[in-house]
């Protein structure tokens, strides 16, 4: 009796690995092997095979940096170190003047993207972003404008009684170019209740980027594990992206990130190992046949894990993720951005060619090496 369950996860497992020879898209049952510890090495393998055949020795990396605008937030979710929702700690927000005076001092040409987030302010007037997009368009009309997670759409629908399509219309014609992946969490009803009960749920999520989808802007999708969550639940987030991926078409790279739970209100739990961090990678390039990238976002995995996870189905490094905030409030080790050469010899260093990208993944002319 001691060996049957045994028995019986060698049989799965063999059935998983007929589906990836074959090519055969992964149901639940079958993507739920890939977090068996037994066939570790044998999921990585399979992982870097198909990055490979893909982008053969390629990886992508772009010169970003990082906006947050403010750190005052409504919804004090359990896993975040980063937001303030005013009752010990009135937090920050950065006035558009001081963010276009950091745009016209601090941000040089070479810059190609910037990423722009923050809390769910609760003064901010809807002009504030507007007018944010459209200054910042104005002082750096080469850079592609990556801002607000679908969690700040939803947020400004609900706050100014507009419309998703609306708010992203006008977002769009101020300078939005497309929508980061964050908010995502994870999409389990149970577990969202535990740490982000006051968030957009799953739906409003998924729904808010079927709309960018359909407005022509491109998207990335998150999934944030290594908390409450089971292996179940992580497969379950990865076959809802999936899902709106096949109607859709519209996301370019699935980020997963890893909870730090130091400084929040889950400092109790242990943070998860780098067999956890490759298994995830691993599963987003097997789970998800219809995304192109799967990202190695440093700041999360740490620098040395993220090069690791370039042999386990990444392809994209990321950038050099200039003024990174969140992951720094949460007791992440990895530095406050990485220089252009140091991305580069950590990716040759893997055995990888690397390779500069805009924000569509088109490789920029003296990017390859």
């Amino acid at each position: 009796m001691s060996d049957t369950p045994v028995m019986l996860g060698a049989a799965l497992w063999t059935e998983t690995r007929r589906a990836l020879e074959e090519g055969e898209r992964l149901s639940p049952e079958k993507a739920l092997r890939l977090f068996d510890l037994e066939v570790f090495h044998e999921v990585g393998a399979f992982a870097n095979a198909r990055r490979e055949a893909q982008y053969g020795d390629q990886v992508f990396y772009n010169v970003n940096r990082h906006i947050n605008y403010s750190n005052r937030c409504q919804f004090a979710c359990r896993f975040c170190a980063f937001s303030a929702n005013g009752e010990r700690d009135p937090g920050w927000a950065l006035s558009l003047e001081q963010i276009f005076d950091m745009a016209e001092r601090e941000i040089p040409e070479s810059v190609t993207e910037l990423h722009i987030v923050g809390g769910a302010h609760p003064d901010f007037g809807f002009d504030y972003y507007e007018r944010l997009l459209k200054g910042l368009r104005e002082r750096l009309p080469h850079a592609h404008l990556k801002a607000f997670s679908a969690v700040e759409i939803h947020y400004f629908s609900t706050k100014f009684n507009l419309p998703i399509r609306e708010v992203l219309e006008r977002l769009a014609q101020a300078g939005l170019d497309s929508l980061p992946g964050g908010g995502a969490e994870i999409f389990a009803q149970h577990v969202r209740e535990q740490i982000c009960p006051h968030k957009a749920d799953a739906s409003h999520w998924l729904e808010t980027h079927r709309i960018a989808h359909q407005l022509g802007l491109r998207s990335n999708a998150t999934i944030l594990y290594g908390h409450l969550e089971s292996e179940a639940d992580r497969v379950d987030h990865l076959m809802r992206l999936r899902e709106l991926q096949d109607e859709t078409g519209g996301f370019q790279a699935i980020i997963p990130l890893k909870f730090h739970p130091e400084n929040t209100p889950m400092s109790h739990l242990t943070r998860v190992g780098g067999l956890t961090d490759l298994q995830m990678i691993a599963a987003a390039r097997l789970v998800l046949d219809n995304f192109d990238h799967v990202k190695a976002y440093w700041p999360s995995l740490g620098v040395k894990t993220a090069q690791a996870a370039l042999l386990w189905g990444a392809d994209d490094f990321d950038g050099t993720v200039v003024n990174e905030k969140i992951y720094g409030a949460a007791g992440a080790v990895a530095p406050n951005g990485l220089d252009v050469m140091a991305i580069r010899q950590i990716i040759t260093e893997a055995g990888r060619c690397p390779v500069e990208r805009n924000s569509h993944y088109e490789p920029l002319e003296g990017g390859l090496s």
